[in-house]
């Protein structure tokens, strides 16, 4: 049986957005982490089931100097405490680096694949975002768009389409 895993954004995905003027932005600490309703249960299913769960994650304000790695892994810190989540991936770089880990590029994904010995065509990567969808399509994954009004649909084709991290839970399980 081929392994496979449960590759997830975090932004927007396991945590609420922040929103400031008008636009979703990641938590800037500790106190500011909401864990979306149902994300517990879902996440519980999904490693009952056997998935790593492992988290990739765009980190961009690190290098844009609005945001601390030190701010980054803190919010990951209570993430971690509350689900059970295998690993952290975060590309803490900006567009304009050209990095291989910044989605939609794959590097995350398949760095993360290769550790745990799992299978990224088996592989799920789910998301809210058209970046997300476009690294997970690139690293070969079946994709999930969670749909949020920044999603930014028309830039991606995403396998399938849900409301939450619940609903795609379901979908995979289903499968």
């Amino acid at each position: 049986m081929t392994k496979s895993a449960v590759f997830l954004d975090r932004d927007g995905v396991l945590n609420a957005n922040v929103m400031r003027d008008g636009k979703a932005h990641p938590p800037d600490g500790p106190s500011e982490v909401e864990i979306l309703p149902g994300v517990p249960e879902a996440m519980k299913i999904l490693k009952l089931a056997g998935f790593p769960l492992i988290v990739v994650t765009n980190q961009p304000d690190v290098a844009r100097g609005t945001q601390t790695l030190a701010g980054v892994e803190a919010v990951n810190a209570v993430l971690s405490a509350a689900l059970p989540i295998d690993e952290f991936r975060i590309c803490c770089h900006d567009d304009a680096d050209g990095c291989l880990c910044r989605k939609p590029k794959p590097g995350m994904i398949l760095g993360a694949a290769a550790k745990f010995g799992v299978d990224p065509a088996a592989s799920f990567m789910v998301g809210d975002r058209w970046r997300d969808v476009g690294a997970g399509k690139a690293a070969g994954c079946r994709t999930i768009l969670l749909v949020r009004p920044y999603s930014e649909m028309e830039r991606c084709q995403p396998t399938w389409l849900a409301a939450n991290l619940a609903e795609a839970a379901k979908i995979i399980l289903d499968l």
